[in-house]
């Protein structure tokens, strides 16, 4: 039996070995972010991955990384979302469940919004929070 079904890029692409596939439960980018993470990785050409990441700082205690990787690590979580490829260590997990990302080109208090159910409080630029 015959298909004339469009070819489509894989869902997962190749991961190493110990990387589990999440889903948009965990994080999830909205259109407009997906189009400027895409943009950017192919402007910076430092991997095909957009690595989501919590560390200590910022005005209340936590703030969002965001960074490009080449590869998934052994231990971290891929989710395809807003036609990126994220990943998202375990221990950032516990703290990102259910956070979305939305993108702003407006002039003031433009650039990446973080709405992260798990959150108490945050800063009033949005970049770090409290638990």
């Amino acid at each position: 039996m015959e298909t004339n079904a469009p070819a489509t890029e894989p869902v997962n692409p190749a991961l190493p070995e110990g990387v589990r596939v999440g889903d948009e439960r965990l994080v999830s980018l909205t259109a407009a972010a997906g189009r400027k993470v895409s943009a950017l990785i192919a402007r910076e050409k430092q991997g095909e991955f957009l690595r989501v990441a919590i560390s200590g700082g910022g005005c209340n205690g936590l703030s969002y990384k965001l960074r490009f990787a080449p590869e998934a690590k052994k231990g971290d979580i891929y989710v395809p979302t807003g036609g990126v490829k994220v990943i998202v260590d375990t221990k950032t997990a516990l703290y990102l469940k259910g956070t979305h990302i939305d993108y702003s080109s407006a002039l003031i208090a433009g650039g990446f919004k973080f709405t992260n159910p798990n959150a108490k409080a945050s800063c009033s630029c949005g970049e770090s929070f409290s638990i």
